[in-house]
């Protein structure tokens, strides 16, 4: 019985951190941001990367761990490829100090208003 008991509480805690979204940042572009002052940071996979932008700081989110101290403190902008690697990305970088303030998410872009997407090729 205890085993079961540790067992669903390590599925919950890990489904936790991977699908319940992260609260308190907004959903804007890239320029936007880096007009705000923002360090730009795309945690997707380097094969996924389509544009090569000087101004963005390219980190995958599995070399996160290893290569966070190359990204200045302050305020920053995460570029994800899903959900997943979006809670996954701020968890990390807040953990670390970091105040992660915006993202945006390459699956999805925005139409014209704040907080709505356009699903679909």
């Amino acid at each position: 019985m205890l085993y079961i008991t540790v067992l669903l509480l390590a599925t919950l805690f890990i489904a936790y951190r991977r699908y319940y979204p992260v609260k308190r940042i907004q959903c804007m572009c890239a320029s936007e941001a880096k007009e705000r002052g923002r360090t730009v940071i795309d945690i997707r996979h380097y094969h996924e990367v389509h544009d090569s932008n000087r101004l963005v700081i390219l980190i995958p989110y599995a070399y996160l761990k290893r290569f966070y101290s190359e990204i200045p403190q302050g305020s920053v902008h995460l570029i994800a490829g899903d959900r997943v690697e979006l809670n996954l990305g701020v968890r990390f970088l807040r953990k670390k100090g970091f105040e992660v303030s915006s993202y945006e998410l390459a699956a999805c872009k925005r139409k014209g208003k704040k907080g709505v997407f356009d699903y679909g090729v």
